[in-house]
């Protein structure tokens, strides 16, 4: 970073600490006090933004409280170290994991940084859509240049003043005097060490964390002299914490908990009780056959009814029963989003996607290579059917096949989990699954045909056998 890099930096560095951070800070005050609550802590303690920064922090959990608003995320935004700003876990055994075992810390707005302000302004406050775009902006501008930015370098042209000044117009002095004071240098490598994402760039080597300070240093690409000695002295006072951490964080990242060790299960072993059964019977006139059904995440049904030619969905307790027509027989379904389900169709090579909540049919994509009766599930946002002897991966917006996984029998039924998708056949007592990450493939083989799968919110597999 050479003297003129150093100049820009801390001019940026200056205005996102001195004038964004608190601008941020005092919106998200106006925006408690405005709904006549109290204080920060009182804030983030009321159970709406408790769970919505529960659900921001953690994956795959069903809250016990408000569990219809649970939302699993595929990112996880808020980091370990801002969870743990914020709240602090009760002692003692948990028999579920949930938001109501947390406790609020006393947090006043000059903790907050501006990333973790940005956050809970975006995500837990009542802004409007300029208000909205500029946070975003600022962020994605702070990211680009300042958090993600190890060497420092900006040129002329990546100032920001224009942003801010349409979020808060009389912040025009305090531009004037940041940017016609002399360079500071032990204040700017300061500001370098504030403004970089140190726990983002620790998650990206979260697996190396038994290197020294300095070996991550190296890793992070960090080129100036000045800073390193500075940022060495800060990531020494955290990095026994995050290598404490470092285990919980990563079974929390695959949607796992820290749990006491649950007893094994013999095979056949009955180890579920009914809960409660729906009776459809006025709604199907006799012919009651399902072939599938989905969950929403709103806890809807979606079931398939293939001699009826169409989707029924209603309540977990029966109740609100509406349904949709399909001019095939619907076979499969899974859920895209909270208002929309793909299905594949018996005897076609055509997958169909359905408004729920408007009750009609989106779009009917064609897929040659896909077998007539394959099942269908989601991940990252990609429809997945089975081909023959390949799992077809299909960007539903392109409507095509973006990627072709060879596979070791013809996948009629699938089920997809985290980043693994397992599928089996109507043929053999395998049960297969394909680790989308590691691009590995795993076979066991079970005491008899493996018929459908299911995933709890533990991430614990279940599967059906017949």
């Amino acid at each position: 970073m050479d003297r003129d890099d150093r100049g820009r930096y801390f001019i940026i560095g200056s205005v996102m600490l001195e004038i964004v951070t608190p601008v941020f800070r005092e919106r998200l005050k106006s925006d408690y006090k405005s709904k006549s609550v109290g204080s920060l802590k009182d804030f983030i303690n009321s159970k709406p933004v408790i769970h919505i920064l529960f659900h921001l922090r953690h994956k795959n959990i069903k809250c016990c409280t408000d569990s219809t608003n649970c939302r699993n995320r595929g990112t996880l935004p808020l980091n370990y170290s801002q969870w743990d700003l914020l709240y602090t876990e009760n002692p003692g055994p948990p028999k579920h994991h949930c938001h109501c075992l947390y406790t609020t810390n006393n947090v006043k707005l000059d903790d907050l940084d501006i990333t973790l302000s940005s956050l809970i302004l975006l995500n837990c406050c009542s802004l409007t859509p300029n208000e909205e775009t500029l946070i975003k902006n600022l962020e994605k501008f702070k990211n680009n240049y300042l958090s993600h930015n190890t060497k420092g370098i900006i040129t002329e042209k990546e100032f920001l003043k224009r942003y801010v000044l349409l979020f808060n117009p009389s912040k025009q002095d305090d531009f004037i005097r940041i940017y016609n004071r002399p360079l500071d240098d032990s204040l700017c490598n300061k500001y370098f060490v504030c403004l970089l994402d140190i726990h983002k760039k620790l998650e990206e080597i979260s697996d190396k964390l038994d290197l020294s300070t300095a070996e991550i240093l190296t890793a992070m690409n960090i080129d100036n002299g000045q800073i390193k000695v500075e940022l060495s002295t800060k990531l020494e006072e955290i990095l026994q914490y995050v290598r404490c951490q470092s285990s919980k964080e990563k079974a929390e990242r695959q949607g796992l908990t820290q749990k006491p060790p649950t007893q094994l299960n013999k095979l056949g072993q009955p180890i579920f009780q009914l809960h409660h059964q729906i009776d459809l019977s006025s709604e199907v006139n006799g012919g009651f056959v399902v072939s599938n059904i989905v969950m929403m995440d709103d806890g809807r049904l979606v079931m398939c009814f293939p001699i009826q030619h169409r989707l029924l969905i209603c309540n977990t307790d029966g109740s609100q029963v509406n349904s949709i027509p399909v001019q095939c027989f619907p076979l499969y379904v899974t859920a895209v989003n909270n208002c929309t389900v793909a299905v594949t169709l018996a005897g076609s090579t055509c997958l169909e996607m359905y408004d729920i909540n408007n009750k009609f049919k989106i779009k009917s994509i064609s897929i040659p290579e896909m077998m007539r009766k394959s099942g269908i599930t989601t991940m990252n946002n990609k429809l997945i059917v089975g081909g023959y002897q390949e799992l077809l991966i299909i960007d539903h917006q392109k409507e095509e096949v973006v990627q072709k996984v060879t596979t070791e029998c013809h996948p009629y039924r699938l089920h997809g989990s985290d980043d693994r998708i397992f599928y089996c056949d109507d043929y053999n007592k395998n049960l297969y699954w394909f680790n989308y990450t590691d691009d590995i493939q795993n076979t066991l083989t079970l005491p008899s045909t493996p018929r459908s799968m299911t995933t709890l919110q533990d991430s614990s597999l279940y599967v059906v056998c017949g």
